[in-house]
């Protein structure tokens, strides 16, 4: 997963999602809260998704990806075999935002203007941006789709929570047609456009049931304590949309993640 900014993170995480029908806590994760940095891309350390530098040697390039290698609650996981529970509802308050879209190396990213956010139950996480894989990092019963959009969200205290959206090939996707119209020419230039309005609700399904478990940064530094939704019905792109995003990267997703006996909570 990727961030914009270098940010200090408590990579504690107290994930309660509450069930509007049971009074009891469905599940309470903590981890020890201690700084870390976080940072979507690391000029001291370069990383990519290729031999040298990719997954595999993610966790070798420096102390500060050791989570990379020696974390227990990596993210992405192929999702098998989720438990069932009566989990709260994703509550969707996006609002249109001005275009800022970069390609910053690593994938396609659109910072998003404040005044959006989700809410489950009593915890609420402000959208800060968006960005793209292919194929799906995530997988559901051992079916990858073709693309995943992530939707990167952050609490007040620092806590990230993601809504990942998978993508099949159908349908022109509306939104996605004005970001590619506006793709930035060259590779760390940010494009920003007050006159050009993006409303990223248009990335999501019509059903907002989801699977949820505790997971990590998809990218370096691969921090953990981030709470992952991954919605289960993706939405469309067309093959020239897709075709699109490869040109630029034809494979930037993270291998799957050992599970380590963790839990995959899922909405009736």
């Amino acid at each position: 997963m990727h961030r914009e900014d270098a940010r200090r993170l408590t990579a504690g995480l107290n994930v309660q999602i509450r069930s509007r029908f049971l009074v009891a806590t469905i599940f309470c994760m903590m981890f020890s809260a201690f700084p870390i940095t976080a940072q979507e891309h690391d000029s001291a350390h370069n990383w990519d998704y290729g031999d040298l530098q990719g997954p595999q040697h993610w966790g070798e390039l420096t102390p500060q990806f050791a989570a990379c290698k020696e974390g227990r609650r990596q993210s992405p996981i192929d999702i098998r075999n989720p438990q069932g529970a009566e989990l709260a509802p994703i509550q969707f308050d996006y609002k249109a935002s001005p275009l800022d879209i970069i390609d910053n190396g690593h994938t396609v990213m659109i910072n998003y203007a404040a005044g959006s956010s989700i809410s489950v139950g009593t915890k609420k996480f402000k959208l800060e941006q968006f960005h793209f894989h292919r194929p799906s990092e995530e997988m559901i019963n051992g079916k990858r789709y073709e693309m995943v959009v992530h939707l990167v969200h952050a609490d007040q205290q620092g806590q990230l929570a993601v809504v990942a959206v998978l993508v099949q090939e159908g349908k022109e996707n509306l939104l996605v047609r004005d970001l590619w119209d506006n793709l930035p020419k060259e590779k760390g230039k940010e494009y920003s456009s007050k006159t050009i309005q993006i409303d990223a609700a248009m990335m999501l399904p019509a059903s907002r049931s989801y699977y949820t478990f505790v997971g990590s940064l998809t990218t370096p530094p691969c921090t953990e304590g981030v709470t992952w939704f991954v919605l289960k019905y993706p939405v469309t792109m067309s093959s020239a949309q897709i075709e699109r995003f490869a040109t630029l990267y034809p494979n930037n997703a993270r291998p799957i993640q050992p599970l380590y006996g963790r839990k995959v909570m899922e909405t009736k």
